[in-house]
């Protein structure tokens, strides 16, 4: 994400509609202005908790319509958590099920990872259609897990592992065998 990115950002991360299954209210533009700065300067997956904050641009309109978030979770097993959040005027139209897949491409097959989980809000039903749409599997359902926005609430939990990723029918062949301390530690890619 880059700093010319914020009117199109704040087109959607300023929409309740847009928010409602978020962990976030929507964002005014200072707030979105920092957030941006912060995330800029993310680049590199090599530890836990490490990061990134990517624009998805719609090429022929030249402007940005979601954005997804990446984070390594537990480098030393190879673990990582996908999440998105797009501009509802863009639904339905393949994206961020193009997008998605090209960050899980990243994580199997550029950074080596054994598994990538996505936490949504079972409520979300778009949510949940893309999690099935890239071939994750629902693993858990928490019953009332987190306080969210004044209420109780539940948490569906939706994972693919990288021998689920390399078996499904659309499947690109395997990169070269890596041990598993290898797996994590490259530079990320934005």
């Amino acid at each position: 994400m880059r700093e010319a990115d914020l009117g199109d950002i704040l087109a959607y991360q300023s929409r309740a509609d847009v928010c409602e299954y978020l962990l976030y209210e929507p964002r005014d533009r200072e707030t979105l202005a920092a957030r941006i700065a912060k995330w800029s300067e993310q680049s590199t997956l090599a530890s836990d908790g490490d990061f990134l904050e990517l624009a998805v641009e719609h090429r022929s309109e030249a402007r940005v319509i979601g954005d997804l978030y990446f984070m390594l979770e537990r480098a030393e097993h190879g673990c990582a958590a996908i999440g998105w959040a797009f501009h509802p005027g863009y639904s339905g139209q393949g994206y961020a099920t193009e997008a998605a897949m090209e960050v899980l491409r990243l994580g199997f097959d550029s950074i080596g990872l054994h598994r990538i989980v996505a936490e949504v809000d079972p409520r979300n039903a778009a949510s949940v259609a893309l999690c099935r749409r890239l071939g994750m599997r629902k693993e858990a359902h928490l019953i009332e897990n987190i306080w969210f926005k004044g209420r109780w609430a539940d948490t569906d939990v939706y994972a693919l592992r990288e021998t689920e990723w390399r078996d499904r029918p659309d499947a690109t062949p395997p990169p070269s065998p890596r041990s598993p301390s290898n797996h994590v530690g490259h530079e990320g890619h934005g």
